[in-house]
């Protein structure tokens, strides 16, 4: 603890000289009685004595006075208050899977029509960052607190083939590591990644990448949108197409979330994905900062002096 006006506290050796007063009246006043009155006679003069409770009035005003002593002296104290910033990463799967129909009107319109209503929900002070996963993963949009640039960052994904799903959750960490304040503060990190939770391709495992999140003080919460019956259909030469079945997989989602302390969600429709913020958009970071406490002091000073009236009324019929 510091003090902005420590020449103040030099006032403290008042409080001491006035109990140290106090005590030397009393035991002059204890002993004035006893030569004008025999011991023996007392209990029929007193009916109680008041004990400590003679005592305790006079402390709590002692106390009082230098509690808000102090106060003037205009203490400081490093205490940690809570930071309302947040960044949250939106990773969206891109790959040829979330062209199925299962989910109207495909898995990836879904999937980004989830998003922009999660970003609704967002607290204006977040920065959001756009992540796309494809063959590989890639920056739509840096954190910013601009909702317009991450909405159109969230139109303008297009289609891929892969799904590099530990690629995008290494580089979210990566991301989440250059966040800084102006001021130094490192806001906290979340990881959101939509998906029908079909791996395929990418240089760095789901799992490892986890791993590195959990490190990082990153969880990555994941949804799974998408049914079993999932199709896509691809051209093939001659004018023909194929069918192929991409059923959702939620068996690397859950495992992705679990290791990284995150989340793990299913979500059949858009409309089941808009409660996901409540989970995720209520982190709040904390700093340490030099604090002006003399309020606290002065609050505290106030309540001593209070109590020490009310006891000395209820006991003794006096304020003093």
């Amino acid at each position: 603890m510091s003090f902005g006006r420590p020449a103040m506290l030099v006032a403290l050796v008042a409080v001491a000289l006035l109990a140290a007063l106090w005590w030397w009246l009393d035991r002059r006043r204890q002993g004035q009685a006893a030569r004008f009155s025999a011991p023996a006679l007392l209990p029929n003069l007193v009916g109680a004595k008041p004990g400590r409770r003679r005592i305790l009035p006079f402390a709590l005003l002692l106390a009082g006075i230098a509690v808000l002593t102090v106060a003037t002296a205009r203490p400081h104290a490093r205490v940690r208050v809570p930071r309302h910033e947040a960044t949250i990463l939106l990773a969206v799967d891109v790959s040829r899977s979330m062209t199925a129909r299962d989910v109207a009107p495909t898995r990836g319109a879904a999937a980004r029509k989830a998003a922009d209503a999660f970003l609704a929900e967002i607290p204006s002070v977040y920065k959001v960052g756009v992540i796309g996963v494809g063959s590989r993963a890639f920056v739509a949009i840096p954190p910013t607190i601009d909702r317009v640039l991450v909405h159109d960052a969230l139109a303008n994904l297009t289609q891929s083939e892969g799904t590099a799903l530990g690629d995008s959750i290494a580089l979210g960490v990566r991301i989440a590591k250059r966040q800084r304040s102006s001021d130094g503060f490192v806001p906290p990190t979340s990881m959101l990644l939509i998906s029908d939770g079909a791996r395929d391709g990418g240089r760095t495992a789901p799992l490892a990448a986890a791993k590195r999140a959990r490190a990082a003080h990153v969880p990555v919460s994941t949804v799974l949108i998408g049914t079993g019956n999932g199709i896509v259909t691809v051209p093939l030469t001659g004018g023909y197409q194929e069918q192929i079945r991409v059923p959702a997989n939620g068996s690397a989602l859950q495992a992705i979330a679990k290791t990284s302390g995150g989340r793990f969600y299913r979500a059949r429709s858009a409309v089941a994905l808009k409660s996901v913020y409540k989970e995720l958009a209520t982190r709040v970071g904390h700093t340490t900062t030099n604090r002006e406490i003399a309020d606290v002091f002065a609050g505290g000073g106030i309540v001593l002096l209070l109590a020490s009236v009310a006891l000395s009324l209820t006991w003794f019929r006096r304020a003093a």
